[in-house]
């Protein structure tokens, strides 16, 4: 099975995974390795290495060896999302950022028209921005033109579990840009919603809501790990194409078990 390609970086997992809401440090810990993931996100405004805040949170993250992804989660403007990244770049030493800027709070949708400004402060910049968007195809036009190499479209609203709301808008996103990489964020809830979207050839998933708050964060990561692989392999197989009539998949008498080249 190929791998993930994140700004030329190649992971051999397509499961990233965050670092926030689980019930411990030991818990979180636990469900990052048996997850596999090679991408861990955290935020800023949550944890600031420099001055000591959440130090037992960051000894753990530095412990796993694994890429950093910082957001600006929180953000609601474009000034202060740049400022963020710029810290963020500053204190964990990456230029890669999960640019994520609030339009509204009602359902934290990001605004379409700052994150584009933002995409491209950030890029001209220097940064590797990972855009957080919805499943707008114009949007995410705006952003590839940009010189994004990464889009991350939601399935849902972040933190609803609601899976795929409209796989069309996924699936003309990812026929779109065949050349971008793709990686679905927010909204999936449960392992199926990632085997759906990645039959559909997106190229990733981020998850934390559903591995941190499942009953046991541990297992349901491993379990999202196999579902991440299985769509992927779906995909890459080729799946049969759908059909009206109902065709016997026992031959008949004197016929062969094998078709022909």
């Amino acid at each position: 099975m190929s791998g993930l390609n994140i700004y030329g970086t190649e992971l051999k997992s397509r499961m990233l995974i965050g670092s926030a809401l689980y019930p411990s440090p030991k818990v979180m810990q636990e469900s990052i390795l048996a997850s596999a993931a090679e991408v861990v996100t955290l935020s800023l405004s949550r944890q600031n290495p420099q001055q000591a805040g959440g130090e037992n949170f960051w000894n753990i993250i530095r412990s796993l060896g694994l890429k950093l992804l910082p957001n600006t989660a929180g953000c609601h403007s474009v000034k202060e999302a740049v400022n963020m990244a710029k810290m963020s770049r500053e204190l964990f030493q990456t230029d890669w950022v999960k640019l994520e800027l609030v339009g509204d709070d009602f359902n934290l949708q990001p605004d379409p028209i700052d994150l584009v400004k933002a995409t491209e402060i950030l890029l001209n910049d220097g940064f590797k921005v990972l855009p957080y968007c919805t499943d707008d195809l114009v949007i995410a036009r705006h952003l590839v033109e940009a010189g994004c190499k990464v889009i991350m479209p939601w399935g849902s609203p972040i933190g609803t579990g609601k899976g795929l709301l409209n796989p069309y808008a996924l699936q003309a996103i990812r026929d779109r840009f065949p050349e971008v990489t793709i990686i679905v964020d927010s909204g999936i809830g449960v392992p199926s919603h990632a085997v759906q979207a990645m039959e559909m050839g997106v190229d990733g998933i981020l998850l934390n809501t559903a591995v941190a708050h499942a009953q046991q964060p541990q297992k349901m990561a491993q379990a999202f790990r196999g579902a991440i692989e299985a769509g992927r392999l779906a995909y890459e197989a080729g799946p049969m194409a759908e059909q009206h009539a109902a065709s016997a998949s026992t031959p008949t008498l004197d016929s062969p078990f094998w078709h022909s080249a």
